[in-house]
């Protein structure tokens, strides 16, 4: 008699599914809000809108994204409990830079074979992720791709959903000559450049686990350092009672990219390049790579993960509500009239 065909024999475990979800529910339940209805299981994420009625103009505010071949760096390591920080974050921080309160999070991971523990591991950080941005996690989906993904390997991308008032919205519009732009420092890479991180470090055991002196620590605990999320810090400026007229989440394309994503026309960021201390990393990646300054700041985001514009009267309210909600500040620029774009000086 022939073997009978099975999901099972043709690469995807039912049962392992099952068991990811026992595993995971513990970490999913911190990230609970009081407005999440329902449980771990059903077939949508249910969330209550009943505060936002206290709104003028309630405006849904949303952002996707993933961790880009940052996830290579958790296969070598074999860590897998912070990935989901930086999944969250490259998320929620959009959100935050638009004026949002997180609300919600919903998560994707594909991989080659469900192993529980992985899976549940990188769940563990994604909750992580959402308990720091007060964003509850309401649902997800863990599709296993026989044939398709190595079996050891994953991929994980997010959804966010925020709210805001309409007239709280950071649009930049009002931005002007003489406005001040503060930076909040960021844990060094974060989620973007990681592929040419790859080529100007050798991706091996030996090489992500040698301590280095300037780092203070391996180049393998450097690299995965999650991604800041600065929802914390924005919610804390705007509780001190100060108008951020503009914000800039400092990912793939550094300054020269994001930075004029917040500028009106006829308006120019000017950034002073001393006004802070480049985090070591990022010398030695440019070392090591013989990469030039200007591809530098158009890759990386060089220490700054945020960039907020304020009035002038602002500037000391917004370093110390930046900094009571336990980040670090620096004033690194000004607004000039101009042609739109960014001047590193």
């Amino acid at each position: 008699m022939e073997d009978q065909m099975d999901y099972k024999s043709s690469g995807v475990d039912i049962e392992a599914g099952y068991k990811s979800v026992e595993l995971m529910k513990q970490y999913v339940k911190t990230t609970m809000r009081p407005e999440v209805l329902g449980g771990l299981g059903g077939f949508s994420g249910a969330f209550s809108l009943e505060k936002i009625k206290d709104m003028e103009k309630p405006t849904l505010v949303s952002g996707t994204d993933g961790v880009g071949t940052k996830i290579k760096l958790a296969f070598l390591m074999d860590k897998h409990d912070t990935i989901g920080i930086d999944c969250v974050a490259m998320c929620v921080n959009d959100i935050a830079c638009a004026g949002g309160e997180p609300l919600f999070f919903l998560d994707y991971i594909a991989c080659g074979k469900n192993i529980p523990e992985k899976i549940a591991e990188i769940v563990k950080g994604v909750s992580a992720g959402c308990v720091q941005s007060e964003a509850a996690l309401i649902g997800g989906e863990t599709a296993e791709h026989p044939g398709l993904m190595p079996e050891d390997e994953y991929d994980l991308a997010g959804f966010a959903v925020g709210v805001v008032d309409e007239k709280d919205l950071i649009t930049g519009k009002d931005l002007k000559e003489k406005d001040v732009l503060i930076g909040i420092a960021s844990s060094g890479v974060h989620s973007n450049g990681f592929s040419l991180v790859r080529k100007v470090f050798s991706m091996d055991e030996k090489t992500l686990n040698t301590y280095h002196e300037e780092l203070g620590k391996t180049l393998g605990e450097a690299l995965i350092a999650p991604t800041k999320i600065y929802v914390k810090a924005l919610r804390s400026i705007k509780e001190a009672g100060v108008r951020v007229k503009g914000c800039s989440h400092i990912t793939g394309g550094g300054f020269y990219e994001n930075v004029p994503r917040m500028l009106p026309e006829g308006v120019r960021a000017v950034i002073r390049k001393d006004s802070y201390e480049v985090p070591a990393i990022f010398k030695m990646l440019a070392r090591e790579g013989q990469i030039e300054e200007q591809m530098m700041y158009n890759t990386y985001n060089m220490g700054i993960g945020m960039v907020v514009a304020v009035d002038p009267t602002d500037v000391d309210k917004t370093m110390k509500a930046i900094e009571a909600a336990g980040e670090t500040a620096y004033v690194i620029g000004e607004i000039e009239n101009g042609e739109k774009g960014v001047t590193l000086c």
